[in-house]
């Protein structure tokens, strides 16, 4: 009983304290290190939705990841027997990679996610033009997890509406600069 109501007394105190939740939230911040962005993905498609996933890699693949020898700008998401699969998404080997194993760097990797999760991902992937692209890989305690996002290709004028607000950002941005000065 006293352990009780020493658990809920210490709850309380912990919620109440600022200082301890700004160190949690700066804690997950520096825990969740991007290795990879899909800076193509954001161009190319609107992200509707967006998930997290864990990944399956071999062990040269963990320590090339780690070196950031990734590149997901050619990959995309396919659901094959009700799992999820990245393709395309490139892992180079390191020159130190033992002689044994034959690294293969466009491997299809499995993505790892809840059973719900991606039966709602494949009802929504077989509506028309939606696609599943992965959008960054990150460090999560100590996992690598990929970033997909249920995406809906833009047409050229989408794309050029994007480039000419880009450029309009770019050209404000100039303009505050100069005129601080």
């Amino acid at each position: 009983m006293a352990t009780k109501e020493a658990s809920s007394s210490k709850k309380p105190a912990a919620a109440s304290s600022g200082k301890t939740d700004t160190k949690l939230s700066a804690k997950a911040a520096a825990a969740a290190v991007r290795i990879a962005d899909n800076k193509k993905a954001l161009f190319n498609y609107h992200i509707e939705e967006r998930f997290e996933a864990g990944m399956v890699l071999e062990g040269w693949e963990v320590k090339s990841v780690r070196e950031g020898k990734v590149q997901l700008t050619d990959g995309y998401v396919v659901v094959r027997n009700g799992e999820l699969f990245i393709i395309g998404c490139q892992i180079n080997p390191l020159g130190t990679a033992s002689t044994h194993v034959r690294p293969d760097s466009v491997r299809t990797k499995k993505l790892l996610m809840h059973k719900d999760e991606i039966r709602r991902l494949m009802g929504k992937v077989e509506q028309k033009g939606f696609t599943l692209v992965p959008l960054n890989m990150h460090w999560k305690a100590g996992k690598v997890k990929c970033e997909i996002g249920l995406a809906k290709g833009k047409g050229e004028h989408d794309k050029r509406d994007t480039i000419k607000d880009r450029e309009g950002k770019r050209e404000v941005e100039r303009a505050m600069k100069s005129r601080s000065r």
